[in-house]
């Protein structure tokens, strides 16, 4: 009975020996683990993370959070600094790169794609690069390209490791949407020596309320004294609601197109009633419309003379005319040498002879442009 009841003890005192090493191990492990591990603060483009991380120093972390030192980006404290629990690191971006592509262009998971402008730089014929901006490009090696992005107007040399045209414009800050202009296209690989257009093009339809002029007519009449006229009617402009499609092309206006038209007014015609002009007086603009061509009727009357003559209401004697039959196309040139029609609609009287070279008489009225 003796030898059992020792073999239990025995055994019962590996396992707590077992229990205690086991303990003690977890312990010393977590221990070890809360003295390698630390929680720093890690600000890059102005975006805090909190980083828990066993590096030793800031160059460790940021390497181990995969933004390369090479690209000569600013760091404080500097890459060599022993790195502490509760520390802050700053990480902004390096001289010559706009902080809107940097902060495109790294994030919290570290840098992706990025863009170097070089406003002064070698590329392209250009002077020489600033040692940060030369030292940088360096570092980088032979993974960048050198491109020329225009964008909406303006030319930007820069290197980049971008793979492709969209890639580059995303690492720029620029998403182009459906209606943007982009050459090559987005798929396009880069290449050193490329370049590259992006036009930034807004379409946006407007309303706008068209005022309409009215049109002045007046008739002529032998029984008024030369130079006066009678206001018969006042006219009346119209007004148009239009929507009108406008194009813009950074920023600049390239095209309007009216997309859809609704009368609201329509115009009424100014109606005069006028003397014709004297024998020794006249204008080679319409009154009241400042037309210097004219459509309407035509007649024919017999005056006491021959030849190519016609009678007008305003346009002063001499004036040579050429009056066109709208219907046929022919066409007639005579010289003002009087005073008419009166009858209204009538434009034009002509003399038989200028009347026949354009139809025979028995036509009586003919539809007719003037042109002087």
């Amino acid at each position: 009975m003796v030898r059992p009841s020792r073999l239990r003890r025995l055994r019962i005192q590996r396992a707590l020996q077992v229990a205690v090493l086991a303990t003690g191990t977890l312990l010393v492990g977590t221990a070890l683990s809360l003295a390698w591990h630390k929680n720093v603060m890690l600000v890059v483009a102005g975006t805090p993370q909190s980083v828990r991380t066993t590096s030793s120093s800031v160059g460790d972390l940021l390497r181990s959070e995969g933004v390369p030192l090479s690209l000569g980006l600013q760091v404080q404290p500097p890459p060599g600094t022993a790195l502490a629990d509760g520390m802050t690191v700053m990480v902004s971006q390096p001289p010559g790169m706009p902080a809107d592509a940097f902060t495109a262009a790294v994030g919290p998971h570290g840098v992706g794609v990025w863009v170097v402008e070089q406003p002064g730089g070698g590329l392209f014929g250009k002077a020489a690069l600033p040692l940060g901006q030369a030292a940088a490009l360096e570092a980088v090696g032979t993974s960048s390209v050198s491109v020329r992005a225009v964008v909406s107007g303006k030319v930007h040399d820069v290197s980049t490791n971008a793979s492709t045209v969209g890639a580059l414009l995303s690492a720029m800050g620029i998403e182009p949407d459906a209606d943007d202009r982009v050459a090559p296209p987005p798929s396009t690989p880069l290449q050193s020596g490329m370049s590259v257009r992006y036009e930034r093009v807004d379409v946006t339809e407007i309303r706008q309320l068209h005022v309409v002029p009215f049109r002045v007519h007046t008739e002529y009449t032998s029984t008024m004294t030369p130079g006066t006229s009678f206001l018969l009617q006042p006219g009346v402009p119209g007004f148009v609601d239009r929507t009108v499609r406008l194009t813009l092309v950074n920023g600049r206006v390239t095209s309007k197109d009216v997309v859809s038209r609704a009368v609201f007014v329509r115009p009424q015609n100014e109606e005069r009633l006028s003397a014709p002009f004297s024998r020794y007086d006249g204008t080679l603009t319409e009154p009241g419309t400042g037309a210097t061509a004219e459509e309407g009727k035509a007649t024919w009357y017999d005056p006491p003379w021959s030849g190519y003559t016609a009678a007008h209401p305003w346009l002063p004697f001499g004036t040579h005319v050429r009056v066109t039959d709208l219907a046929t196309g022919r066409s007639v040139t005579v010289v003002i040498d009087d005073r008419g029609p009166f009858a209204p609609g009538r434009v034009i009287d002509l003399s038989p002879e200028a009347f026949r070279a354009l139809s025979p008489l028995g036509h009586g009225v003919l539809h007719v442009a003037l042109s002087w």
